[in-house]
């Protein structure tokens, strides 16, 4: 599984449309309006490495209201809500 974080500015007005569209693309499982200078985070999760450039170059980037994208691979997850999960494993 291979994870990236896209962010996202929109032009002005277009956050929620563009939201909601980024959403709906498959590959794109969370969408995030954000604080700061991004407008929105999208967390691509896809199999292939090759996957991501589908989902963002003919999926993200053709989304009407983005100004601008900026894209990060994650090469490992840190996350206490996976590690709770794999403990958590048989205590049902």
């Amino acid at each position: 599984m291979v994870t990236a974080l896209v962010f996202i500015r929109t032009e002005l007005h277009a956050v929620n449309g563009v939201a909601e569209t980024i959403a709906g693309i498959h590959g794109v499982s969370e969408v995030y309006s954000v604080t700061g200078d991004l407008d929105l985070v999208a967390l691509v999760r896809v199999r292939e490495l090759d996957d991501v450039s589908a989902v963002v170059t003919d999926g993200i980037a053709t989304v009407p209201g983005i100004a601008t994208t900026e894209t990060h691979i994650a090469f490992r997850t840190y996350s206490r809500h996976d590690l709770e999960s794999a403990f958590a494993i048989g205590l049902d």
